[in-house]
C-alpha cells in the first residue's frame, strides 16, 4: 500500500498510468500499467469470444413424401450438426391436404429419432407449429465421439485385408519337375571301333 502522491510520482518514474482496478474496495485498488495497451488487450479479448462456438440452433427440414435415400442424408447431416456440438430442429413441412395426416409427420419424426438415438436427446417432443411439425434434439454424451466404423458381415472393418487362416486354404498339388514331352537324358555309351 502506497499513498497516493508515491503512487503517481511511481508512476510517472516508469512511464505508466495509475489505474483504479477496484474502487469499492476499502482502501480502492490501483495498478500501474500502460492504459492504452490494457484497452487494446480488453477489447482484443472481447473480439476473440465473439468467435468462438456456442451450441447453435439448425434446422433440418423434410417434406413428408421424402425418398429412402434423402431421409438417410438428412439424418446424416443431423448427425453432423449433434457431433460439432449443435442442437438440431427436425422440421416436417406439411403441403395442402398433407395437414390432415400428421400422423405420418410423427412416424417420420420418430424413425430419424431412433437413426440418431446414440448421439442424441430429445429435448422438445414433436409439436405441430402452423403447417410445421417441429422437433428438437440436443447432442448427447456420445455426440463428440468418432463415428463407428463400418464393419462388414463377418464383424471385420469394411476394406480391411481379408486374412485368411492356412488350414482353410486348399492344399497345393507339388509341382512336377520332370516333363512327359523330353526323352530323359541316359548317360552315353560310348564303343570304341576298332579298325
Amino acid at each position: 500500500m502506497l499513498p497516493i502522491a508515491e503512487a503517481l510520482q511511481l508512476a510517472r518514474e516508469r512511464e505508466l498510468d495509475l489505474v483504479e482496478v477496484a474502487p469499492n474496495n476499502n482502501p480502492p485498488v490501483c495498478r500501474l500499467l500502460d492504459y492504452g495497451k490494457f484497452m487494446y488487450e480488453q477489447a482484443k479479448r472481447d473480439r476473440g469470444t465473439k468467435h468462438q462456438h456456442h451450441g447453435e440452433l439448425r434446422e433440418v427440414r423434410f417434406k413428408v413424401k421424402i425418398g429412402q435415400h434423402d431421409m438417410d442424408l438428412k439424418a446424416r447431416r443431423a448427425e453432423k450438426f449433434l457431433r460439432e456440438g449443435d442442437k438440431v430442429k427436425l422440421s416436417v413441412m406439411f403441403r395442402g391436404r398433407e395437414i390432415i395426416h400428421p400422423e405420418i409427420g410423427q412416424e417420420l419424426l420418430k424413425s430419424i429419432q431412433v437413426q440418431l438415438q446414440d448421439i442424441a436427446i430429445v429435448e422438445k417432443p414433436p409439436t405441430m407449429e402452423g403447417r410445421f411439425m417441429n422437433m428438437i434434439l440436443g447432442p448427447g454424451p456420445a455426440a463428440g465421439k468418432a463415428r463407428p466404423e463400418k464393419t462388414s458381415a463377418k464383424g471385420e472393418p469394411a476394406g480391411a485385408p481379408k486374412q485368411t487362416d492356412p488350414k482353410d486354404e486348399p492344399a497345393e498339388a507339388p509341382e512336377q519337375t520332370a516333363s512327359t514331352d523330353e526323352p530323359s537324358e541316359a548317360p552315353k555309351q560310348t564303343v570304341a571301333a576298332e579298325g
